[in-house]
């Protein structure tokens, strides 16, 4: 199947990029026992300069098709926000918007799911978004011989947090470059800023989550250069001169930064990736007419719900956002290993009792108005680490950069208003997927699965 040498070796794989390459690597998928002639489409011969496709990943050797939805349009009221230099957001304005909603996936029901909750949630005045906390985090950790060497560089590090933020900004003393720069290529980033430095003593180690916002990028290599340049140009050196202290390890993450593993630490303050905050509002006759359960229905799902998830030790409580999230990320772009982490997820519902209207519902506008007028419930979600970005990675996608143009997020703050779009989807999904379980017997459920989930089969003599 491979080629091989004289001496009966293998060759070494080739992985890189280059036209000869590719070539190679799609002989050797065309030798294997299940190709046909047909698979020929997913390695078109107008793909044989890697271009765009072979930037986003190593080893580029075909593409594949993916069936893409539109839902929508949703009505949506999004903030505007942008990062001071604490890190800290600051809400510009406040903007009301009908958006289309592509969603990329192969999962039967899920696009009617999401279109049933836009209608509900349009209804009543439609779906409000937050941006509440933004950061990436990596963890280094440094071990020492004692905990008490650990607990004198753990203070160092508190003391000094603004000057190790000072360094990095002003990279002016390296030039931007540390050795192992290849080629020249800057290793600090002045895109990402460090704004937070929480050190974390366990036994003789020394854990000291830094923390970045990384403007529209979602930042995770941003932030590993960074990490690693203030490790080997700041902490150790200074560490060393001004301590007398040498680590006898350090690791650049260790584990307690939450890059792509959900972590209860981050659920519950947020800090790595976006936290968001969605919320609608549903009257009685919403919920009866469109979604065919009563008030009472959602509370008892959400109690059960909540007990459920406690007792099996779920750290995040919502019924199904990954799905809504992984469609998203897959049309625009995103690492699609952030899907677990951007999807921890803890859904509200309390009873909304006729005439209560709060200050920031205009009695004017009858949709949004009616539940609070009415009764009805109110629906919150949060979403503690979304990490999305609008630039770098698979976003230099041709597919990926049109969807984000249509989506409008371009520009400066497109990352956070990604991050309340995929909010405000995950929150469309919770509303139908919910209200269907809390149908009697949960057989909407039941029945949307059995009509739409083997649709995809029909067509491929699937299931049936």
């Amino acid at each position: 199947m491979f080629e091989v040498k004289g001496d009966g070796r293998e060759r070494p794989w080739p992985h890189r990029n280059t036209p000869a390459a590719i070539r190679a690597r799609r002989r050797a998928l065309e030798a294997l026992p299940g190709w046909r002639p047909e698979d020929r489409r997913i390695v078109p011969d107008e793909a044989a300069n890697p271009g765009a496709l072979a930037a986003t990943q190593e080893a580029f050797t075909a593409q594949m098709v993916l069936p893409v939805a539109v839902v929508g349009p949703l009505h949506l009221e999004v903030g505007v926000y942008r990062a001071d230099e604490e890190g800290e957001l600051e809400e510009l304005d406040r903007r009301r918007e009908r958006l289309l909603l592509p969603l990329g996936h192969t999962e039967g029901g899920l696009s009617a799911s999401v279109q049933r909750g836009i209608l509900a949630a349009n209804r009543d005045g439609g779906i409000r978004t937050y941006m509440v906390a933004d950061g990436m985090t990596r963890d280094s950790m440094y071990e020492f011989e004692t905990v008490g060497e650990a607990l004198r560089a753990a203070r160092w590090t508190v003391e000094h947090a603004r000057d190790m933020a000072a360094w990095l900004g002003a990279a002016d003393h390296l030039g931007g470059r540390l050795p192992e720069g290849r080629a020249g290529r800057p290793v600090i980033s002045r895109h990402a800023r460090l704004v937070g430095v929480r050190p974390h003593v366990i036994g003789s180690m020394l854990h000291v989550l830094f923390t970045f916002v990384t403007g529209e990028a979602a930042g995770p290599n941003m932030i590993t250069r960074n990490t690693f340049a203030l490790n080997e140009g700041y902490v150790l050196p200074r560490w060393r001169e001004e301590l007398g202290l040498v680590p006898r390890r350090t690791i650049l993450e260790a584990n307690m930064g939450g890059d792509k593993k959900p972590s209860h630490l981050y659920h519950l303050e947020g800090g790595h990736g976006k936290t968001v905050l969605a919320e609608a509002a549903l009257s009685h006759a919403t919920l009866r007419h469109i979604l065919r359960v009563e008030a009472g229905d959602i509370l008892a799902l959400a109690d059960a719900g909540l007990h459920g998830a406690h007792e099996s030790g779920m750290q995040s409580f919502a019924f199904t956002p990954a799905s809504v999230v992984a469609a998203l990320f897959v049309v625009t772009g995103q690492d699609l290993g952030m899907v677990g982490t951007s999807s921890m997820a803890h859904i509200t519902a309390r009873r909304i009792e006729p005439g209560t209207l709060p200050s920031d519902v205009d009695p004017e506008d009858a949709a949004a108005s009616r539940p609070y007028r009415t009764g009805g419930v109110h629906l919150s979600l949060k979403l503690s680490g979304v990490e999305v970005g609008t630039v770098g990675g698979g976003t230099v996608l041709p597919c990926a950069q049109t969807y984000l143009r249509l989506l409008g997020c371009v520009g400066e703050g497109s990352a956070y208003r990604l991050a309340q779009i995929v909010a405000a989807a995950a929150m469309a999904l919770e509303i139908s997927a919910g209200a269907s379980m809390a149908s009697p017997g949960s057989r909407e459920f039941f029945r949307a699965h059995w009509s739409r989930g083997g649709v995809r089969g029909h067509a491929g003599g699937g299931e049936r």
